[in-house]
């Protein structure tokens, strides 16, 4: 091993997942040396030791590859405001390191270090900025020392940062006290990152200990992927597997966890079922709580037939009999399922029901699972719809969940949630703690969209156990509703041809070189062909892929659409993470749940504050500030919410999203690159849903043959789940 000093010139490359950097040193005479290694918190600026050797690449020739680092005092002026300038101090840019060197000259460090209130000696700097920049500075300290101890077990630059903010400076005690808790904890962090800790830190391969990790970590792993329980003998296999040991100890373990409560297990349908306690409970109180509820007394409502009759002639519209249907049986059901197709009625039917409902002096309350769905619903019933986080106030004033429940529940004689086959089982138990004894139940959604992201089977597992009233929708019956989506989605869904003749509609560009595919969406995604229907294309066009990998997957089309619309330029700043660039300007996506996120949104003079950004939401990066090392993204629905680099992973790039986080979503155009890709991805729902999500044109950019596979491909992904059985047993 050898060492080099010197003073970092520049980042050329660093992967911020595992930490791995390429760099610029000039080392004491004056020679520019190239380093490579795990180098996370090296900055520009700093004045470096590297422990290494040398080696020669054969593309860029003699390197210093590093095996460990140690951070070493500036040696000068310059080098004292390159390093605090250079972005990894909170509140610090180039101009204010320049103020504060030329307040403390070489004495700068120590200052910060030992006395940071003087820092509001420095001409700019109030007590509140001089607290931001000395708390900062000392996370730094403290953070690079945990994350170099980290690195020997392999914990990434993003999950050591994420350590850190949740046990703080004990975090190297917590970790190597109970390694499996990082599992629940921290959400990249999986089983085999936890085992290597684990095992570095003594406990060994067939403990009981680990046994029992790894079973409860397969029943994680497995509520992830949509299922609620899983048959016994599925478990065993699966855990087995993980954590690569014989069936005996796994097995042992199962029987354990189920005698101790750990687990439970329950006879579904003929089937020995294991459960994580939570969901068993979830899936048993939904059902017991929807068959309540189903067991609501009738309201006597005289002549509703004819109050109906008279709300057609005022609305010059006449019901269908299966709409009629449904409208009477929500006036005297306590549950109510309304379940179609588009096209099929079910807005006009939810119209009729809050009319005739607000004649009769009740009152609704409408909700979806989504902002976007929300929108959707409040546009086409003229009322206003929430999402159902926001009508329970999601929230911490008593730890964090919703606030809305048994004792404060919400009041309304009928509750109206859209978009049902996207709700899971943890958020349908919340809905219904929250809705108050007596009101009424109208879950409406299609059945054949692609089930909830979350665990459990709700919608379908509601219609299919016979025990709430059911109204199917499947008669297209308006004229105006007859377009080619509306059409070709029935057809889809029945398993039949659909028109790919190029109506205005529903366009369809036989190409089959996937380069020349990407090279079409690029024509038309940027205006320079006007075969959508949209004169901005960047707001109201919204690509969709079955698949997030491959040429046509959802990584590789964000990479070339975004080089394309979006390139790099002087002034417009960046920021990379992972694989991804962040660019100001670029389209992006939250990926999941963050009900913490402080937005505002501004109306007139006035300013909204509000918590809460969601999976699906959709925005624009408006400003990467550098010396803040933030993202301002400003929302579809005008909220602007601001990130730290460390919450990147909820962010991707959205010039294409994958169909399945479109739903609940509709977009004035859907572009559809269709050219292949894995059977099990390329199936009839996937279609079905893609093409729904329309609302004035669909664009299929690929080939017939990619189509007619998906339309013959009913394939559905079997999930485990027990509401079904249970609302059967009542």
């Amino acid at each position: 091993m050898e060492e080099i000093r010197g003073e970092i010139k520049r980042i050329i490359y660093r992967n911020e997942e595992n930490g791995f950097t390429v760099l610029e040193l000039v080392d004491g005479d004056g020679d520019e040396i190239t380093a490579v290694g795990p180098l996370p918190l090296c900055s520009v600026g700093e004045r470096v030791e590297l422990s290494g050797t040398w080696t020669a690449h054969k593309t860029y020739g003699r390197q210093f590859k590093a095996e460990g680092s140690k951070t070493l005092a500036p040696a000068t002026l310059h080098a004292v405001i390159n390093y605090l300038g250079g972005g990894l101090i909170k509140g610090v840019g180039e101009s204010t390191a320049r103020a504060i060197v030329q307040t403390f000259g070489m004495d700068t460090l120590t200052v910060m270090e030992e006395t940071p209130e003087r820092l509001t000696e420095v001409p700019g700097i109030g007590n509140m900025r001089a607290q931001t920049i000395a708390n900062s500075y000392a996370a730094q300290k403290d953070m690079r020392d945990i994350m170099m101890a980290l690195q020997e077990y392999g914990v990434t630059v993003t999950q050591a940062i994420k350590l850190y903010k949740i046990y703080g400076p004990l975090c190297l005690g917590k970790i190597r006290e109970n390694p499996y808790c990082l599992i629940a904890d921290v959400e990249s962090i999986g089983f085999k990152t936890a085992d290597k800790i684990a095992a570095a830190a003594g406990i060994e391969h067939e403990s009981s200990f680990r046994m029992h990790a790894g079973v409860v970590y397969t029943l994680q792993w497995a509520s992830r992927e949509g299922h609620t329980c899983l048959p016994r003998q599925k478990l065993l296999e699966v855990a087995q597997s993980l954590l690569e040991t014989e069936l005996l100890p796994v097995e042992r373990a199962v029987d354990e966890m189920i005698l101790n409560q750990e687990l439970e297990y329950k006879l579904v349908e003929g089937t020995d079922m294991v459960f994580l306690p939570l969901f068993a409970y979830l899936e048993q109180d939904c059902a017991q709580r929807l068959l309540r509820f189903a067991q609501t007394q009738e309201t006597l409502v005289l002549g509703l037939p004819a109050q109906i009759q008279y709300l057609e002639k005022e609305l010059n519209i006449e019901l269908a009999e299966q709409q009629r249907e449904a409208v009477l049986l929500a006036m005297r059901s306590g549950v109510l399922v309304i379940t179609g197709g588009p096209g099929t009625g079910k807005t006009t039917i939810l119209q009729f029901i809050i009319k005739l409902a607000d004649r009769l002096g009740m009152t609704c309350e409408l909700c979806a699972p989504t902002g976007r769905a929300a929108k959707r619903m409040s546009e086409a019933t003229g009322c206003e719809a929430r999402t159902i986080h926001r009508m329970l106030e999601y929230g911490y004033n008593n730890g964090a969940g919703f606030q809305k429940n048994e004792e404060d529940p919400v009041l309304a004689d009928f509750l109206i949630a859209d978009e049902m086959s996207m709700v899971d089982v943890p958020l349908m138990h919340a809905l219904l703690k929250a809705a108050a004894r007596g009101t009424r139940l109208i879950l409406v959604g299609d059945a054949d969209q692609l089930p909830s992201v979350g665990p459990g089977n709700v919608l379908r597992d509601i219609i299919a156990s016979g025990r709430v009233p059911v109204v199917r929708l499947t008669e297209i019956y308006r004229q105006s509703e007859r377009s080619t989506i509306v059409l070709n989605a029935h057809a889809v869904n029945a398993g039949k041809g659909i028109d790919l003749s190029n109506k205005q509609d529903f366009g369809f560009e036989q190409i089959d070189d996937t380069d020349a595919v990407i090279a079409r969406l690029i024509a038309l995604y940027s205006g320079r062909t006007n075969r959508l229907d949209t004169r901005d294309p960047i707001k109201d066009v919204q690509i969709l892929s079955p698949m997030k990998k491959g040429a046509l997957g959802v990584y590789n089309l964000n990479a070339r659409l975004q080089a394309a619309l979006n390139p790099p330029q002087y002034g417009k700043r960046e920021r990379q993470f992972g694989e991804i660039t962040f660019r100001e300007g670029d389209k992006v996506m939250q990926i999941k749940n963050d009900y913490r996120l402080s937005w505002t949104r501004r109306r007139g003079r006035e300013t909204e504050l509000g918590e809460g950004v969601y999976n699906g939401d959709l925005g624009t990066i408006m400003k990467i500030d550098t010396a803040e090392q933030t993202i301002l993204v400003l929302f579809d629905d005008a909220r602007e919410a601001l990130y730290e680099y460390t919450m990147l992973e909820e962010l991707e790039l959205a010039y294409c999203i994958s169909i399945h986080k479109s739903q609940g979503s509709e977009f004035p155009v859907v572009m559809l690159p269709l050219a292949g890709g894995p059977p099990m991805l390329m199936t009839r729902n996937l279609l079905y849903t893609a093409i729904t999500r329309a609302r004035r044109q669909v664009m299929i950019v690929g080939n017939q043959e990619s189509v007619w596979r998906m339309v013959r491909n009913a394939q559905v992904r079997a999930r485990y789940s027990a509401l079904k059985a249970f609302l059967e047993q009542g």
